[in-house]
Order: C-alpha cells, then sequence, then structure tokens
C-alpha cells in the first residue's frame, strides 16, 4: 500500500502554477517552487513528474480556470462580434484581478527562455495560435452564415484581435489599470467591419 501524500495536492499546483504564472517558467527554480508549494523535492518529483510536467499541468490547470474565458464566449455568444467583445471586456478583468498575478500565464511565461526550454516555448505558441484559430473559425462562420461581409479576412481580423489581446496582456503586467484596458478594448472594437 502507497504512503499518503503529506500535502495537499491541489493547493501545490495552484501555487505551482501562480509562481510560473508571475515569474515565467525558466526563471523559476525547483528550489523556489519547493518553497513556495511547502513540500520537498522528493515529493515534487513523486507527485508531478519534473518541473516541465508540473509547468504542464498548471498550464492545463490554468487553460481551465484564469484562461476558459476565452473558450467560454467564443461557445457561448450568439455572433463573433459578440464573443471578441466579451473576450477583450473579461481580458481587461482577468488580466488585472489582484487576487492573483496580471496578466496571461499563457502569453508570458515562456517570454525570455533560452534554448533549452525551447519545448515550453513551443507548448505555449501553440496554445495561442490554438486560441487566435478558434477566433479565426468563428468569424469564419459568421462569414458564412451572411453576418459579415463575405470580403471579411477572417485571418487578418483574428491575428488582429489575438494581438490585442497579447498587447493588453503586456500592459496589465506593466500596471496598466481595468479601466484603461476596456478602453482600449472598446476602441479596437471599433475596427470590426
Amino acid at each position: 500500500m502507497g504512503r499518503r501524500r503529506a500535502f495537499d495536492r491541489e493547493e501545490a499546483l495552484d501555487r505551482a502554477l501562480r509562481t510560473f504564472w508571475r515569474h515565467g517558467y525558466e526563471v523559476t527554480s525547483v528550489a523556489e517552487l519547493t518553497a513556495v508549494m511547502d513540500i520537498r523535492p522528493p515529493s515534487l518529483y513523486a507527485a508531478f513528474g519534473d518541473k516541465r510536467r508540473l509547468f504542464e499541468e498548471a498550464l492545463r490547470r490554468y487553460q481551465e480556470t484564469y484562461g476558459a474565458f476565452t473558450a467560454r464566449a467564443l461557445a457561448e455568444e450568439p455572433t463573433a462580434r459578440q464573443a471578441i467583445e466579451r473576450i477583450l471586456r473579461e481580458a481587461a478583468y482577468e488580466y488585472t484581478d489582484p487576487g492573483h498575478p496580471h496578466g496571461c500565464m499563457i502569453i508570458s511565461a515562456a517570454v525570455n527562455c533560452g534554448p533549452e526550454s525551447s519545448e515550453v516555448e513551443e507548448l505555449l505558441r501553440v496554445s495561442r495560435e490554438s486560441a487566435k484559430a478558434a477566433i479565426r473559425e468563428r468569424i469564419e462562420r459568421d462569414v458564412a452564415a451572411g453576418l459579415l461581409p463575405p470580403s471579411t479576412d477572417a485571418t487578418a481580423l483574428a491575428t488582429y484581435y489575438a494581438a490585442v489581446i497579447q498587447g493588453m496582456s503586456t500592459q496589465a503586467r506593466d500596471g496598466t489599470g481595468r479601466d484603461e484596458l476596456e478602453l482600449t478594448a472598446a476602441l479596437a472594437m471599433r475596427a470590426w467591419p
């Protein structure tokens, strides 16, 4: 019979998530992770594997919780325009929420990585590209339904709004407040065809 873990795995994972979110993947050391998670290195390795696997699990948790607002808006709103507007509004709120690190973990966790972290960079790049593709697909559905002009360049429009979202994340990390980001979101919606 296996020995029972002496720590709350879910709480430890949330602490790791916030640490990666705050400092990024490469800068965050195993020593820092074990300190913030209040566990010893053997427990980290036994429960999560290595640092990279812990990061991957933290990233999945982020996507299911803090970062889930994009997928929800795309699925729940009746038009692409309403979905994008909601994403931008919720980004202004989520990215500046004082209850967790500012910005988006997927956008900022691997900004300055060396070659040894290329797999993590790629993992995050794929995640960002997937989100942009989901926005493009939502726009394409509205073009096909006649809700947007047939000449609408869905790829360019999705790239534009992905760039706005990424910029809002960076601005939030730099201290820009919710009100300013909401104004940015409103201004960005003026570009909608």
